[in-house]
């Protein structure tokens, strides 16, 4: 199992130049270019955007899926098997495993590299913890980058396991081509589970730990409640009351008959009951992709992912162009004469 490497960031001058080689590196599938790549984008160092920029036509290949759901129900576990029958049909896997971030030194814990030790002497899966560092939504702000890092590194499939989430914090169905949630028995009360976020979040359900008491009640509310609300992924997966609502309904009159009827699908993956089941159910996913319904939730979600990038970059670029009125305002509230939103405005007016 290959693993990150600490390498220093380059000198600022050299970074273009570097990315370039890098990126040359990692596509002809050097493990420890990948590793060192994914640093660089983890980290935001110089040059990581070229090298981004390098990798992106050589990472389409690779399908992503994005595995969440709520702590303790088993993400981890099920993810090394979901490795294991990825392996045996071939070609290279990779897992981008996000765990919370330390609150004194902002690094992740790395548990869930410490789960993936049977795959440790595989040369062939390549496993990356990284830390949210006060991202919200599940994910770090990297792990898609880095995804595409080693799309391009020549793994087949690119596992993203999110940090255990809460009902709305939904990032990953913005990233990944397929969104598998995980659900278990034990993990709260019937209501809870089909609450709208992770409900509407899914591509493919897996209730884990189906051996437990209860579980054959969570699979049915769910299906339920997928029949009641007429679920798809089609509209699912654009989610709701993020500035989506119009394109997923757009996605439902354009296709109707394309329409993904999300599964819902039992396993123990401590025993390895139920996956090669679930891995039939994300690859029919995977094939509707291919659908005109599927390309169109692609370009959806790929107008998503630049929408938010871009707003992250004018935001940040505006406020540190002027940081110094911000300041400057800052202290005008804190003597009393402005107030927060009056200041607010104030600022908008005059950057706008």
């Amino acid at each position: 199992m290959a693993d990150a490497d600490d390498t220093p960031a380059q000198p600022a001058s050299d970074a273009s130049a570097i990315a370039r080689a890098l990126a040359d590196s990692v596509i002809a599938g050097e493990t420890r270019a990948a590793a060192r790549a994914c640093r660089l984008v983890d980290e935001a160092w110089p040059g990581h955007a070229e090298l981004l920029a390098h990798l992106y036509p050589s990472a389409a290949s690779a399908w992503t899926i994005g595995v969440t759901g709520s702590p303790g129900v088993g993400k981890s576990t099920l993810t090394s098997r979901l490795v294991q029958h990825f392996r045996a049909q071939g070609g290279r896997v990779a897992v981008v495993a996000v765990d919370p971030s330390s609150p004194f030194s902002g690094g992740a814990i790395l548990g869930d590299r410490i789960r993936m030790q049977a795959h440790w002497a595989d040369a062939d899966v390549f496993v990356r913890s990284v830390a949210t560092r006060g991202a919200h939504g599940g994910l770090s702000r990297s792990a898609a980058d880095m995804a595409r890092v080693l799309g391009a590194w020549g793994a087949r499939v690119v596992l993203l396991e999110t940090v255990g989430v809460g009902q709305d914090e939904l990032d990953v169905m913005r990233v990944a081509d397929t969104t598998l949630v995980i659900q278990a028995p034990g993990a709260g009360d019937d209501i809870q589970a089909a609450k709208a976020g992770l409900l509407e979040c899914a591509d493919v359900f897996a209730v884990n730990k189906a051996d437990m008491p209860g579980a054959e009640r969570v699979v049915e509310t769910l299906r339920s409640m997928l029949a009641l609300g007429h679920i798809t992924a089609s509209s699912a997966s654009v989610g709701r009351g993020h500035s989506s609502a119009v394109v997923g309904a757009v996605s439902q009159t354009t296709h109707p008959g394309d329409a993904w009827e999300v599964p819902v699908v039992s396993c123990v993956s401590t025993r390895d009951e139920g996956v090669a089941d679930l891995l039939e159910r994300l690859s029919e996913h995977r094939r509707w992709l291919a659908s005109p319904a599927g390309k169109l939730r692609k370009r959806q979600r790929l107008t998503q992912e630049l929408f938010g990038r871009l707003r992250e970059a004018l935001s940040s670029t505006l406020l540190d162009r002027h940081r110094a009125e911000v300041e400057i305002a800052a202290e005008q509230v804190a003597r009393g004469d402005l107030d927060l939103y009056a200041a607010t405005a104030a600022l908008v007016r005059r950057w706008t």
